[in-house]
């Protein structure tokens, strides 16, 4: 499977818009936390981050899309195409 076709089946994990927000608002939260590690230099926590987006993300799972998610099989792409969601969130490509 490319990227491009598990970044299309990603998005079938995604269709309810509130599991969407969840994961939105994950994201933010991730942002606010490097922020906050790299100000205060507490950059060991860092190695945190990348876990800071899964009570949003997995709760959204678990409350609205009955599914599981995406990084239960393959991580490291999930948090990818998390990423490009978000962005085509921003953008206007999908649905808020």
């Amino acid at each position: 499977m490319t990227f491009k076709e598990y970044y299309r089946y990603y998005l079938t994990l995604h269709t309810n818009k509130w599991c969407r927000r969840l994961h939105f608002l994950g994201q933010l939260i991730t942002l606010l936390f490097i922020t906050v590690v790299i100000y205060q230099k507490l950059l060991p926590l860092l190695i945190l981050a990348p876990f800071v987006v899964y009570p949003f993300a997995w709760s959204g799972h678990y409350f609205f899309e009955k599914n599981k998610p995406a990084a239960f099989s393959n991580p490291l792409w999930a948090k990818i195409c998390d990423l490009i969601m978000c962005k085509d969130m921003l953008i206007g490509r999908i649905k808020f």
